[in-house]
């Protein structure tokens, strides 16, 4: 297996050609120079679910510093300081608002873990405070939040990494190199599944608002609603206000290895079906959903399956990919592992497992103001997360879509085209121009 620094030229090569390139990566202009030697402050926004393991990620590098905690929910931040403190010998600063962190010059980086419905906006926001952003998946919200990202680290010379993990890992990037040097020949179609155990989540109602939540920050740029325990603090997965489904959950770290190993951007055509099949409850999203993708002018072809458990795995995968070429496969089974299987006897091929460090990779590229060294930039957060809402709109409107990838629009489908974007709430509202 290649060392970690010959896999990254490898893969930084193979990206420059790729999907990418053809969004048009801005030139990066520092906007200032870390000193080798200094210290990096770091803010985690959203430290419910997700966010303990930025503060665990960015904590053990060296040199740098959690050094606030921001959540809408006074409750979880307090319990996080607290945590915090034990485990770190040293109190950290917490806030409700993220405005105030945004506005806080000792701040260099913020890593965004809130739900889906907030990561554009706070990306946005932060990048026009000057701060560099580490943001979870999905970037986006919607399609045209995306674009939206670019522009606003363009413009303000920000880093900001998008987090698909599996970008770090030495063996993925071994294996897309695999794939672009045709171990398995003609590489056509690209599976991503998400098979995860999702039960019946009932349906809680409305009810007071509980003590230490801002409501309205938690909220943001969404339509207003009653509060429900439904939402708060994870299932909001399951509602269009606020997330995405599995196919924009978990999903989006499949969409982007599915495009990024078959060299695409955005597809000519898609189509989505599936449902509730299993429980009757409040979920808006479908529990089962399987999209397929279409690039007709590349002879190439994403299908992207959602489904709850109980459920076989798929050559052992629960959670991964599948690529087909005509000289064999590859089984990526989640993150750092890789096998292929050659010929119609299913000679077992190369394989390989070892992971990479995202929050590194990030820091890094802070550290020399210099974006090509990111393994995840912005662009990837609007391609996998933009693909995901495409399957999802198709979905939702019940018919196979056409569309334009330069343009970024459907094509002769106005319905379509305006679920490429949202309304947002005062004063949470992402500008025309950023």
């Amino acid at each position: 297996m290649k060392s970690q620094s010959e896999s990254r030229r490898d893969f930084l090569k193979t990206a420059a050609t790729g999907s990418l390139a053809a969004l048009a990566l801005p030139t990066f202009i520092p906007a200032h120079a870390f000193g080798a030697n200094d210290r990096i402050r770091v803010a985690v926004l959203g430290v419910n679910g997700r966010g303990q393991d930025h503060i665990a990620g960015f904590s053990k590098l060296p040199n740098v510093e959690v050094v606030t905690l921001c959540d809408a929910d006074n409750v979880v931040s307090a319990k996080r300081a607290a945590e915090f403190e034990q485990k770190y010998g040293r109190k950290v600063q917490t806030q409700q608002d993220l405005r105030k962190v945004f506005d806080d010059k000792n701040i260099d980086a913020v890593s965004i873990a809130m739900p889906n419905h907030w990561h554009a906006l706070a990306t946005i926001w932060a990048c026009q405070a000057g701060k560099d952003v580490y943001v979870e998946k999905p970037g986006s919200h919607t399609f045209s939040e995306g674009r939206k990202m670019i522009d606003a680290a363009a413009k303000y010379n920000r880093i900001v990494q998008h987090g698909v993990q599996l970008r770090s890992s030495t063996a993925i990037q071994e294996a897309i190199k695999h794939l672009r040097d045709g171990l398995i020949g003609k590489v056509y179609m690209a599976r991503g599944l998400v098979f995860k155990w999702r039960p019946d989540i009932g349906n809680q109602g409305t009810s007071s608002v509980p003590e230490g939540l801002s409501w309205d920050l938690w909220q943001g740029p969404a339509k207003a609603r009653e509060f429900s325990k439904n939402y708060v603090h994870y299932n909001w997965h399951w509602f269009w206000d606020y997330g995405n489904g599995d196919i924009g959950n978990q999903g989006i770290h499949e969409t982007d290895l599915c495009m990024w190993g078959l060299d695409v951007g955005f597809p000519e055509e898609i189509s989505s079906s599936g449902g509730k099949f299993l429980w009757n409850d409040c979920k808006e999203t479908p529990e089962t959903l399987t999209s397929v993708y279409k690039y007709p002018k590349e002879g190439k072809v994403i299908q992207f399956e959602v489904r709850p458990w109980m459920t076989n795995m798929e050559d052992g995968v629960q959670v991964g990919n599948i690529f087909y070429g005509d000289k064999g496969y590859m089984v990526i089974n989640g993150y750092n592992d890789y096998k292929t299987f050659l010929g119609r006897d299913r000679t077992p091929g190369p394989a390989g497992h070892a992971g990479g460090d995202h929050y590194l990779n990030f820091i890094e590229a802070v550290r020399a103001r210099d974006k090509s060294k990111l393994n995840g930039p912005v662009e990837t957060a609007h391609l996998s997360s933009g693909i995901a809402h495409l399957g999802n709109v198709a979905y939702r409107l019940g018919r196979t879509l056409k569309f334009d990838p330069k343009k970024e629009q459907f094509i002769g489908d106005s319905e379509a085209n305006a679920m490429l974007n949202r309304k947002y709430r005062a004063p949470y509202v992402i500008p025309s121009q950023v």
